[in-house]
């Protein structure tokens, strides 16, 4: 369930990211539930690249985490945010990201809303 909640928090994310940011772009649809579909693909891919990717990033950058108090980590979120929209690209549900820039706050407005979605589950559980 706690996965569901991952890929719903990133499908959420991304969704903003795409209205917000002038940059990132998802393919058009015919109706909702085409719209949806695409964004759960593309959802799901970033979340398996954050869980499968992101954590071998870490570890090989570690000194530079260390170096920077942190930091690095909004730079490797928008590494992870381009990689997620190359990789949707080559399956066919293409969401476009211009550059690094619209990575980076991409990869913000979705860390935000993820973190907003976590902190409601995790309240609700505690219930």
């Amino acid at each position: 369930m706690k996965l569901v909640w991952k890929i719903i928090a990133n499908m959420v994310g991304i969704w903003l990211a795409s209205l917000i940011v002038p940059g990132i772009t998802l393919p058009s649809s015919e109706g909702i539930l085409q719209a949806l579909g695409v964004l759960a693909v593309i959802a799901v891919v970033f979340t398996l690249v954050n869980m499968i990717v992101r954590p071998l990033v870490k570890l090989l950058s570690f000194p530079i985490y260390v170096l920077t108090f942190g930091l690095f980590a909004l730079v490797v979120n928008a590494l992870m945010f381009l990689l997620t929209g190359w990789m949707t690209a080559q399956i066919g549900f293409g969401m476009e990201v211009s550059g690094f820039w619209a990575a980076f706050l991409g990869g913000l407005v979705t860390a935000i809303i993820a973190s907003i979605f976590g902190g409601i589950q995790e309240s609700r559980s505690k219930k």
